[in-house]
This record gives structure tokens, sequence and C-alpha cells, in this order.
């Protein structure tokens, strides 16, 4: 298109063609209008300027060509280059199966789980709705059916449980009181429901459902444990990399001796590439899968499971920043529910400060994964939904990603957020130690008055809790180690009471006397897998404050609705914790001692470990005197070294043989 005059037109530009603005002539007749000649000497710059820029324009032709080029064949060059890619990573993939299958197993899966999902998506979006459509009739003959059905397959599910609960606790019947330990927790939340007769109990089942299933794939199936195991130990060796910047900000010395410098510099590496997966929209997909299997199956509005989801790898107050633009208009209900998925989980980054204490990795994911949707559904038992969501039936939520410009900025943002997380940590450490420290001594001075020696809030809590302990399986002698640790939990808070696990684990492993006196020095591997479960959650009395912060700082108007849910939120928060550890009770397999008499003849006896005590439990075991003779039975009876391992063993433990 030609515009008349001297004015600018599209083919002038794309030609190279001069602007007669900044040419020497345009110049002059703008000088002589003005009234005035131009000298000779001005007159030969404004024509050297004049010719300078033209050689520019025409020197960036080529660059503006190319560059409408991509713009018009955009598409088409974003195929090419991801075609290349694709190309590249099958040559990689191939190269790398081919030099050590064995070693690529973890990339084979990774690239069959993108592949799975990316021909998912692929063929969702070309022939979902011909598929629909195609099915419509199988899908209408089906629900007229569901009504019987539905039924029939409820009393199947239920006939398969109790049959594997038979056989299952046959072998072990401690697992039992883990069963009635669950069974009594619901019926305690359903006592404690705000509207008894508007109980959704599809969404309960389904939840309670889904957190069995999940529990059963984690701690029960070779592929769930060792995936989950894997996945734990990829955790640890990832986290390990944090090392490299604390050791260079603080020296090896202090992140070796000091818990402040080893512990917490990992909180702001886990931030930081949370913050990095947040900006690539991983974190976003991921959530959204997850809810959207929630949702269908346990029928819940999009908003409330999106933040459950949600709370399984990031904060109580930062889950509900998901569903910041609907928080207004949510029912009590719903918000009950976000209350309580806060509560009923740990935050991602957290979750590596226990793991470096020592906690296992794959029980902490596995509480996490399994807390969503028992949160979910324990949070329709005690808070049914009785009014009319304005998202029931809503199709999808819209997830915004973060506002940095690019991934170097995410990563020194979420760096920097978790500045205020760590000092956060630190404070809460110092205060609640000290005053934990300032009530056992008043207790230990309001004991002494009337004879009482060593009473402490630790022992309070042990006696107090110590039914609920034994109700969720530990063994009755671990019971009161285990509740004194609840109640640490409940009215300080998780990061104290894992240490002290941890503490206690670390005994186990050492191989420690169980006893030392009348204190227990460690606790067994069950009680120590069901406290595991029974920690991981935030619902503790502390919590109330950040959460009402938290939100009331998103929906200012809604403060008044937000305190009238958050104590029943806490109480859920608290059970589904414990319905968790339950369920962990119920599953967990006892680790088998392997041959002692080969563990003995290949150990020096240097040091202590567990397997050493377990194996010299089970010699001392063996062993008979009678008139002053020693003698061993069993196995160990055929072993013409069992004396000495005898000797070697009351080195370090104290037995009647000795």
């Amino acid at each position: 298109l030609e515009m008349e005059g001297n004015q600018i037109t599209l083919d002038s530009l794309e030609k190279g063609t001069d602007n007669p603005a900044f040419t020497s002539e345009g110049e002059e007749r703008h000088y002589e209008e003005c009234g005035g000649p131009l000298s000779e000497s001005q007159e030969e710059r404004r024509k050297g300027k004049g010719r300078f820029s033209s050689y520019c324009r025409k020197a960036l032709q080529p660059a503006s060509k190319a560059k409408h080029f991509c713009k018009a064949h955009a598409k088409a060059l974003r195929r090419v280059v991801l075609g290349l890619l694709g190309v590249a990573y099958l040559c990689y993939f191939i190269a790398a199966c081919y030099l050590n299958f064995q070693r690529a197993l973890a990339l084979v899966v990774i690239t069959a789980v993108v592949a799975f999902f990316i021909c998912w998506d692929i063929f969702k979006k070309h022939c979902g709705a011909k598929v629909l459509l195609l099915l419509r009739p199988v899908g209408n003959c089906f629900q007229k059916c569901w009504p019987w059905l539905k039924w029939l397959l409820w009393v199947a599910l239920l006939a398969g449980l109790i049959v594997w609960l038979v056989l299952d606790t046959g072998r072990n019947p401690e697992q039992l009181i883990s069963l009635g330990g669950f069974c009594f927790l619901v019926l305690f939340l359903f006592a404690c429901s705000k509207h008894h007769s508007a109980v959704s109990w599809r969404a309960v089942f389904w939840g309670l459902g889904l957190e069995f299933l999940l529990g059963l794939f984690v701690l029960r199936t070779t592929p769930g444990t060792q995936a989950f195991q894997w996945l734990g130990d990829q955790i640890q060796y990832f986290l390990s990399y944090t090392t490299a910047g604390s050791s260079f900000v603080f020296g090896n010395t202090l992140i070796e001796e000091v818990f402040a410098f080893q512990t917490l510099p990992i909180i702001v590496f886990f931030s930081c590439v949370m913050s990095i997966l947040y900006y690539l929209g991983v974190m976003q997909w991921l959530i959204l899968k997850i809810s959207w299997l929630l949702q269908v199956s346990m029928g819940t509005t999009p908003t409330e499971t999106l933040s459950v989801a949600g709370n399984i790898f990031v904060g109580q107050t930062e889950a509900p920043l998901l569903i910041r633009p609907y928080l207004a208009d949510m029912t009590l209900s719903e918000i009950h529910a976000v209350m309580t998925g806060g509560f009923s989980t740990i935050a991602g980054s957290v979750m590596g400060a226990y793991i470096s204490f020592g906690i296992d990795a794959a029980s902490l994911i596995a509480a996490s994964v399994m807390a969503a949707p028992c949160a979910l559904a324990m949070a329709k038992l005690v808070y049914p939904e009785v009014e009319e969501s304005k998202f029931k039936g809503k199709a999808s939520i819209r997830l915004a990603k973060g506002e940095e410009r690019n991934i170097l900025e995410a990563a020194s943002n979420g760096a920097a957020t978790s500045v205020g997380l760590v000092a956060n940590i630190a404070a809460n450490l110092i205060a609640f130690l000290a005053v934990l420290e300032f009530i056992n001594a008043a207790l230990r001075w309001i004991g002494q008055m009337v004879d009482i020696e060593g009473l402490t809030f630790q022992v309070i809590c042990s006696y107090v809790l110590m039914p609920l302990a034994f109700l969720m399986g530990a063994d009755w002698a671990d019971s009161p180690v285990v509740a004194e640790l609840l109640g640490i939990k409940i009215f300080l808070n998780e990061f104290v009471a894992y240490q002290q696990l941890a503490t206690y684990k670390k005994n186990r492993l050492m191989g420690l006397e169980e006893w030392d006196g009348n204190r227990k020095q460690w606790i067994s591997e069950r009680a120590e897998s069901i406290t595991t479960f029974a920690l991981c959650g935030f619902a503790n009395l502390s919590s109330i404050g950040i959460t009402l912060g938290g939100l009331a700082s998103m929906v200012p108007q809604r403060k008044g609705d937000l305190a009238s849910v958050v104590l029943r939120a806490l109480l859920t928060g608290i059970c589904v914790s414990l319905l968790n550890a339950c369920l962990a009770g119920l599953l967990h397999v006892p680790t088998q001692v392997g041959d002692c008499a080969m563990f003995f003849g290949t150990t020096n006896f240097n040091s202590t470990s567990y397997t050493m005590y377990t194996c010299c439990k089970q010699l001392f075991a063996s062993s008979v005197l009678q008139n002053g003779t020693l003698s061993f039975t069993g196995s160990w009876a055929e072993q013409a070294e069992s004396m000495l391992w005898l000797r070697e063993c009351c080195m370090y433990y104290n037995h009647t043989s000795c």
C-alpha cells in the first residue's frame, strides 16, 4: 500500500528507501521554511548523516527479512526444532540403553511416563471427541445399570477386603489393633460432624479407598516399595548438593557441627528448585493431574481439590494461593477442606529438612501423598456441604504461573522467599525449645512438692496419649515414647518431634541397648514407621495463627468465617495424620533378619549395629546355663564358634549368660 507525498510506506521500508524526514533534502526544506539558507559545511554534514542512515537500513535488511520469515513460519520452525531435539534425545536414549540397560532403567521409566502423557494429550486433542461420541451408547447403558451395579461393586470390594484382612492379619495379629484404631478415628470424626445427615459418603469412601490403595502400593507391592525407595534415595542425593553452597558460605566446620548451618540451607535450596518448577509450569501440571483424579472419583469441587492436591508439595499458606481468586466465593465446607489439607500435610521444603535428620524419605513422601485423599474425605465427613457451591460442575480452574520473567529470576525469588521461612523455623525452634524447658522445670518443681520426681511435659503426654499410640499399632512398651512425640508435635511443632524421632532411630541403628535403666533408648521399626506417618502434618496449635493469618490476608472480608472453622479443621488434620499412621501399622511388613551365623562370621565386632544387636539377642535367647555349663539350642548348637560369638556379644550387651 503506497501513500502520497513524502510519508513512509510499507513498500519503502521493505525496499530500504530513504525516509525523506531523515535525508538532507528534507532537513534543507525544513530549514528553508524556517527562513534561512544552509551553509556548505552543514549541508555536507546532513548529506553524510543521511547516507549513513541509509547504509544502516540496507545492512539490516537481511535481519529484518529473517525476522519476518520466522514470524510467518513460526509453527513449522517450532516443529522442526522439536523434531531435531526429539531425534537427538532418541539417539541419546538408545545409546544409554545399549551401553547399560540396568543403569538406564530410571531413564526408561521417566521417558515412558513422559511419552505416555504426550501421546495422551495428542490423542485427546485430535481423537477425544470422536471416541466420546463412539462410547456414548456404552455410557448410556452403563448409567442405566449403575444403580444396581454400584452395590454389586461395593459388596465385591468389601468381601475382597475382608478376605485379605483375614489372610494377612493371620500371620501378624497385632495388625488388627491398627485396624481397630483406624475405625475408631473415623467413627470419632463422624461423631464430631457438623451435619451428620448431609455427609457425602461417596467422598468419604473414595477418599479412604484411595488412601488405602496408595498405602498398599507403597508399603506392600515390590514395584511401589522400590519406586518410592528409589525416589527417596534420589531426593536425598539431590539434597546433598546443598553442601556445595552452604560449605562455601559457612565453611565445612559449621555445616558438620551446627544444626542451623547443616539443615536450614536445605530449605533454601529446595525452595529455589520449587520456584523454578513453578516457573516452568511443571508443578501446575502435576497438581492439575492429581486434583483431576481426586475430583472425578470423590465428586468434590475443583477449588478445594486443587488446594488439597497442592498441599502435597507446598505449605499451608502457599497452596491456597493456587485458588486465591476463588476464595471469596467458596462455601464454609470448601474453606474447611482447604484448611484441613494444610494441617494434614507438610511442605516439600521442610520435608527436605526432615530427610536430612535421617527420617525415611520414602515414608515421608508416601505420608504426604496418602494424606491428600484422606484429608479431603475427612473434611467432608466433619463439615459436609450444605450450601450451593458456585464451583460445582465447573470444568476447570485456571492456574496462574509466577510473575518472573525468566528462570534466573524464578530461582532468585525462590531462594529469597525461603529466607523468611528459615528465619521463622529457627525462631520457633529457639522459642519452643526454651518454652519446653521452662515448662519442664516448672512441672519438676510442682512434682517435687508432693514427692513426684521427674515430672515433665513429655511424661504427661506419654501417659495421656499412650492409649492413642497403642491404638495406632505401636507395641505397649513403645507407646509412651510414641505418645510423647505426638504430644510434642500437637502442642509444640513437628520439627522438634522429628528431631527427637531421628535421635531414637540413630540409637537403634547404632545398636545401643534398648533400655538404659528405666529409659527407652529407641523404639521398634514398626513404631518408627507409625510415628513417621503420625507426625507428618502441620496440625499443631502454633499453625492456627499461620493459617488464619495467611488466608485472612487473601480474603480479609471473611475473617469471621475462617475463625469459625479453623479449630474443627485442626482436629480433622490431626486425625488425618493418625489415620495414616494406623494404615502404616496395618500394612507394615517386619524386616526379616538374615542369617546371623553368616553375619557373625563376616563381622569384626569393632562397632555395634542394629543387626548385631538383633543377632546377639537371638544368641542370648538360645543359650542355656545348667549346673554351671553353658550350651546352645537350635541352629546355634551346630555352630562351633557360638561360644566365641557369645563372648564378643557380652562385650557390648548385658545378659545372664555373660
